[in-house]
C-alpha cells in the first residue's frame, strides 16, 4: 500500500442497456387515456339536420300486435279496425319491413275458424314471421294426457 492512497472499489461500469420498464409503464397509461377519449372525440360533430316530410322513418317495429277478443273483433295495436282495414294496415307494415314479427292473441272461447282468418290476412299481406301468445299454466300438472 502506497502512502496516502486508499483502496477504493471501482465505480460500477455504465449500463450498456435500455431500461424499458418506466417506458412500457408510460405507454400503458397513453393506451389508457386514448380508449377511454377515442368514444368522445368521434361524436364530436354537431349538426341541426333539416326537416322535410319526404324522409322516412327507417325504424320500423320490430313486432306488432293482433288481438281477436271473444265476440272477434279484431284489434291491430290495441287499435280495433274491421278486417278490410286491418288487411290494410298489415300491406302497410310489409311493406315497410317484410321480417316484422306478428303477436297474435286470440281469446280461447274465439272460434277456431276466426283465428285462421286473421292469420290468412297476415299471410296475404306477406307477413310470414307469426307468434302465438298464451299464458302459461299455473298448476304444475301437464295439461297434456300421459301416453300410453
Amino acid at each position: 500500500m502506497a502512502f496516502g492512497r486508499l483502496e477504493r472499489t471501482p465505480p460500477p461500469k455504465p449500463m450498456s442497456d435500455i431500461n424499458v420498464t418506466p417506458m412500457v409503464d408510460v405507454m400503458l397509461v397513453l393506451v389508457a387515456i386514448f380508449i377511454i377519449t377515442a368514444p368522445l372525440l368521434a361524436s364530436t360533430i354537431r349538426l341541426d339536420l333539416p326537416k322535410t316530410d319526404a324522409v322516412k322513418a327507417t325504424d320500423a317495429p320490430r313486432f306488432i300486435t293482433l288481438v281477436v277478443d271473444k265476440s272477434g273483433r279484431a284489434f291491430f295495436n290495441d287499435r280495433p279496425l274491421q278486417l278490410d282495414e286491418l288487411a290494410r294496415k298489415l300491406m302497410e307494415t310489409a311493406s315497410q319491413n317484410p321480417d316484422t314479427e306478428v303477436q297474435l292473441r286470440a281469446d280461447e272461447a274465439v272460434p277456431y275458424g276466426k283465428v285462421v282468418e286473421v292469420m290468412g290476412l297476415v299471410q296475404k299481406a306477406g307477413l310470414s314471421r307469426i307468434g302465438f301468445v298464451a299464458e302459461p299454466v299455473s298448476s304444475p300438472a301437464s295439461p297434456l294426457p300421459a301416453p300410453r
